[in-house]
């Protein structure tokens, strides 16, 4: 059976990191971006849409200019509140501005091997496992596409993702790996088998999708065109951008959030005024160049505080947010990655970020890590517990148990504490032992993560997938396989 998910709900801590006036500047500043330089939409469909609705659209340089009533009017239609759907409905969730729900991350190419320790490319055999371990994990929420199935067609790797994570979770599945129309077209019509057709899946999406723009001031053809597919049949949509500080955006933080903004709202406009009340929700990971290497950071102060903003511009537009966190530029489970991951997931939570993308990776994104993913899940315990916060009524402030214990008492025994002890939290590998044991062992939190992550892939058996839906799902792939 799938673990239990534990998200964080109604959190009682906050953060308030831009004022309305901020908000504002960054808005008008976005909307003069797109309507006075543009974005670059390399897609025929997509452009023209965008000219049908009083765009400016250049047919040689594919830079459409969008009039910024047209965006603010598109993103109106939007729903601020739906729901993500599992194959379990029990574990399904529902994106109110109410929780933060912690997903896996992606897509990366290599795997440090859960029992030999060594690594080395990724296979669909990775889809699958790292697929179960997010299903016993009560912490995760749901499966966001983790590995390249580098074993599988190049056509179908990522329905062959879909296909194994299918088969060892029972929570709901996001992926963004699906770059083309043949692609979501199979996806769709995997998603609808499992449903019961395509009328059941858009009452209950099972799967939504992810896109990348590609910053600065663009996005990639086959993933609009496969957005707008996937809007058209009610699966909830988001776009990602990933702007870098001093790179692909401005080095100013402020002018790096308009950049990012830029893409992501004229995507989500585009699925707006092609397909009206579409679930959409924005996303973004952006980060700071490294100055010395060139190189994507995943990790440090600019990292963690896009966490946060990013969360109150999703807010402004009313949709759901997906913010990328945890993706630690570590090289391994070490104190780099705790950092990292501890800062980015807190700071997001406290602006409540609607999904946390997500646990289990290293070296910013690239490498899969099974003890990582038990070790994140463990951090966002601790945030989770943090922004419940301090609950203050006659029953906590527990006046008449402290009148009968008195001075000098102990309150261990009394049935007060047995009604409340399970509310403290409690660590499952975080080393509390008194010393002397620690050092007859010298064994830690990654040896138990480790042992962990072995135990969950040797023993832990997810609810099955009906045989024929296997099948079905099978002849669907070798269909776009030719």
């Amino acid at each position: 059976m799938a673990g239990k998910i534990n998200a964080i709900a109604h959190p009682r801590l906050s953060l308030n990191i831009l004022s309305t006036a901020d908000v504002h500047k960054i808005h008008t500043a976005t909307l003069d971006v797109i309507e006075s330089v543009g974005v670059r939409f390399p897609s025929r469909k997509a452009l023209d849409i965008l000219e049908a609705h009083g765009a400016t659209v250049d047919r040689n340089t594919l830079v459409a200019r969008i009039p910024g009533r047209v965006i603010e009017e598109a993103l109106k239609k939007a729903p601020p509140i739906y729901t993500l759907a599992a194959r379990d409905p029990s574990q399904d969730l529902p994106l109110d501005g109410q929780h933060v729900f912690l997903g896996t991350d992606g897509c990366c190419i290599e795997v440090i091997d859960a029992f030999t320790g060594e690594k080395r490319r990724t296979t669909k055999q990775d889809s699958a496992d790292c697929a179960r371990i997010a299903d016993a994990l009560e912490e995760v929420g749901f499966w966001w596409s983790m590995v390249s199935a580098q074993d599988q067609p190049p056509e179908s790797r990522s329905l062959h993702e879909l296909e194994a994570a299918w088969r060892n979770t029972t929570k709901h599945l996001q992926t963004e790996s699906i770059v083309t129309e043949p692609e979501m077209q199979a996806a769709i019509e995997m998603a609808a088998a499992l449903t019961g057709g395509k009328d059941e899946l858009r009452k209950r999406p099972i799967l939504s999708i992810m896109q990348c723009t590609t910053s600065p001031l663009g996005h990639d053809g086959g993933s609009l065109e496969a957005g707008l597919l996937a809007a058209e049949v009610g699966l909830p949509v988001g776009y990602m951008t990933m702007a870098s500080c001093a790179f692909s955006g401005p080095v100013t933080l402020a002018g790096n959030l308009v950049v990012g903004n830029a893409e992501v709202i004229s995507a989500l406009a585009l699925m707006q005024l092609a397909h009206p009340g579409a679930p959409v929700y924005y996303a973004a990971a952006q980060t700071a160049m490294d100055l010395r290497t060139g190189g994507y950071t995943g990790g440090g102060p600019e990292d963690f505080l896009f966490g946060a903003a990013t969360n109150v511009l999703a807010d402004f537009y009313n949709v759901p947010l997906s913010m990328g966190a945890f993706a630690t530029g570590a090289k391994e489970p070490d104190w780099q990655a705790a950092v990292d991951n501890a800062f980015s997931s807190f700071m997001a939570s406290l602006t409540g970020s609607d999904m946390l993308l997500g646990c289990g990776l290293l070296h910013g994104s690239r490498i899969l890590s099974y003890e990582m993913m038990v070790m994140d899940c463990e951090i966002y315990s601790i945030v989770r517990k943090t922004l419940e916060g301090i609950v203050i009524n006659a029953d906590t402030l527990a006046l008449d148990v402290i009148r009968s214990v008195g001075p000098g008492g102990n309150f261990l025994k009394h049935k007060h504490t047995r009604q409340h002890m399970r509310e403290l939290w409690q660590p499952r590998l975080m080393d509390r032992r008194p010393y002397g044991q620690w050092e007859e062992k010298r064994d830690g939190a990654r040896d138990w993560a480790r042992a962990r992550a072995q135990d969950i892939l040797k023993n832990h058996q997810p609810d099955p997938l009906d045989p024929k839906l296997g099948a079905e799902l099978l002849r669907i792939i070798a269909s776009v396989e030719g």
